[in-house]
């Protein structure tokens, strides 16, 4: 089969492999669509993986082609795959809070992934398609998931106020749920014209974003804010400045969901530390979602929601290849040489 092979740091080639041969827990998915996550470009260009060689790549969707003796999926099963593989023995697996296992396996990054024809993966992280969901849109179940995970955890309301510092990919679609759950006081930062675009069709107006490639997103944010803060703020960039500008721009009493991965240290001034007591502020972290097999879990809530066409994250596919063609995205993404969102490879949504 054809695969994007990592050798090294900065060494991926697409080339011939052999089809990965299944263990009996595990079934064979010939991939439909797969999508780059930001997370994939470090790992290729600067950091390399856990070990080489690997195939990257963990949000894709296929379907099954083969299965292990003791597993039930059926052959011709439209699947989504939840990459994490859980140890099933740490403390967080007992708990079934499987995204926290201290043990964990990984599709595309400790272990070969989606950028491939074909992928082994167990059979307890397939997820069932319904007829009426596409490939491309379930090749993004992952990174939806991760959004709704953040989301839930604030417990936030419709009658919040609430700001989205931060408009990748999971920005958008932690914007995307807001709006499916009926928030209507959403205030989005972003740094690129092209994000505003984006936050427009996703029904932000004008009064409501903040432009902070022009400078001064602090000030911004408060003025539009009236001085009041937001109920919750949701950090979905990594950085210091903007931490800090979540504890300047959250109400008393409000919520601070931590999105974005970190880009290095992060420490706070004294006086933002204050801020953070005195207004008796809820800090909270999130990390990766809950894949439980449970209809409650992020993941089956998200498909519901595509089921239900309550949401569309195909909206914020911002370029198509095929798979031979499929390193431009890469260097694309690498090079910031066009503005993106979601980055795909497609087969086609038929079977």
């Amino acid at each position: 089969m054809k695969a994007y092979v990592l050798h090294g740091i900065g060494d991926l080639r697409f080339e011939d492999v052999p089809v990965p041969e299944i263990k009996d827990n595990e079934v064979l998915v010939e991939v439909k669509a797969a999508g780059i996550c930001g997370s994939d470009i470090p790992r290729i260009y600067k950091t390399g993986a856990y070990s080489h060689p690997l195939i990257p790549g963990h949000e894709f969707s296929g379907i099954v082609v083969d299965a292990g003796r003791n597993t039930t999926v059926r052959e011709g099963k439209r699947v989504g795959v939840f990459p994490l593989i859980p140890c099933g023995e740490c403390m967080p697996c007992k708990k079934k809070l499987y995204e926290m296992c201290r043990s964990y396996g990984y599709l595309g990054s400790r272990k070969d992934g989606g950028f491939a024809e074909y992928a082994a993966v167990p059979e307890k992280n397939l997820i069932e398609l319904p007829d009426n969901v596409i490939y491309e849109e379930a090749a993004m179940l992952e990174p939806m998931s991760v959004a709704v995970h953040s989301v839930r955890r604030t417990a936030v309301r419709k009658e919040n106020s609430v700001v989205v510092c931060g408009l990748g990919t999971i920005g958008l679609m932690v914007i995307m749920i807001l709006r499916m759950m009926g928030i209507e006081n959403i205030y989005a930062v972003g740094n690129k014209d092209f994000q505003k675009k984006r936050a427009e069709r996703l029904g932000i107006s004008g009064k409501f974003y903040c432009d902070a490639g022009r400078g001064g997103a602090d000030e911004q944010l408060a003025d539009k804010l009236g001085g009041n803060g937001a109920d919750v703020f949701f950090e979905c960039v990594g950085k210091n400045e903007v931490l800090n500008m979540a504890v300047n721009n959250t109400a008393p009493g409000g919520k601070i969901m931590l999105v974005g991965n970190p880009y290095s240290d992060m420490s706070l001034d004294k006086a933002v530390y204050w801020k953070i007591l005195r207004n008796q502020l809820t800090i909270t972290g999130t990390w990766n979602s809950s894949f439980t097999g449970e209809k409650s879990d992020d993941w089956h809530y998200v498909l519901e929601k595509l089921k239900e066409k309550s949401i569309s994250p195909s909206e914020l596919i911002s370029h198509k290849f095929n798979m031979r063609e499929f390193e431009k995205g890469f260097r694309l993404m690498r090079d910031k040489s066009e503005d993106y969102v979601k980055i795909m490879w497609s087969k086609g949504n038929t079977e």
